[in-house]
């Protein structure tokens, strides 16, 4: 009786002889730091990202508009805190358990992002990023520079150079 079974080495063989050369293509990943504010999903890129604090003392400044909740001490750095629900225009609220502070660098500046909630960190396709909607209106508009999915959820790509860029210039907060 012959044995009619080929090796997968032999398999790929005869296929690559036929097609052509077997040509394997890793897509890029882009790693997204997922959050919350109220029901409203947001994505950071991750390499914008340099850390995710836990709720810490947040020490206020006088003067300071609402939305630059005040300033944080990480291992000896003094570091604004930006309350990013306040800058997006929603209502201003007390943080809870839940809430987290994003240690953000983009465009040579350096700043805590105040978020409701982290929900996840993930890599994501490269392709997965669909183009910001025509529809986004108010503060988003300019910040939103695309769309990604998790799960059920769509969350706004935050671009966070932007923020920093229009929070200095005063176009923001």
């Amino acid at each position: 009786m012959t044995d009619h079974r080929i090796s997968l080495e032999q398999a790929l063989g005869s296929r690559r002889g036929s097609a052509g050369p077997v040509i394997d293509v890793d897509e890029a990943m882009v790693k997204f730091v997922f959050t919350t504010i109220g029901d409203e999903w947001f994505a950071f890129h991750g390499d914008t990202i340099a850390e995710i604090l836990a709720d810490c003392p947040v020490f206020f400044l006088p003067g300071c508009p609402p939305s630059l909740e005040g300033i944080i001490n990480v291992r000896g750095d003094i570091e604004s805190v930006i309350n990013l629900p306040v800058v997006l225009g929603y209502p201003e609220r007390p943080p809870d358990g839940a809430s987290r502070i994003l240690l953000g660098k983009a465009g040579g500046l350096r700043s805590g992002i105040r978020v409701d909630s982290v929900q996840d960190v993930r890599d994501l396709p490269e392709s997965s990023i669909l183009p910001p909607p025509h529809t986004i209106s108010g503060p988003l508009a300019a910040l939103v520079s695309g769309i990604v999915t998790m799960g059920a959820h769509h969350a706004g790509i935050i671009d966070l150079a932007r923020l920093f860029e229009d929070y200095i210039a005063g176009k923001r907060g």
